[in-house]
């Protein structure tokens, strides 16, 4: 094993924590609730396969989800 296949993987967790209702993933990470819920319980190569999955996922999604939660919107929790 490498290093690297032995280091901690970080959480992507950035803390804006708001579900897109439209396709159910965090506006902040890109993660279901499932795979936010069960990010501790995850081995290390999962997890790093998981953030593969959500840099595609942001390219795919990102802008949409974006423009549902910019702030001002009354979608968002601001009012």
């Amino acid at each position: 094993m490498t290093r690297l296949e032995g280091a901690a993987v970080a959480s992507p967790c950035t803390s804006v924590c708001t579900i897109d209702a439209v396709t159910g993933l965090c506006a902040g990470c890109y993660r279901t609730l499932d795979e936010i819920a069960g990010w501790i319980d995850l081995p290390e190569q999962r997890k790093r396969t998981l953030l593969a999955t959500l840099a595609t996922r942001r390219a795919q999604f990102g802008a949409a989800i974006a423009a549902r939660h910019a702030p001002g919107d009354g979608r968002d929790g601001e009012r």
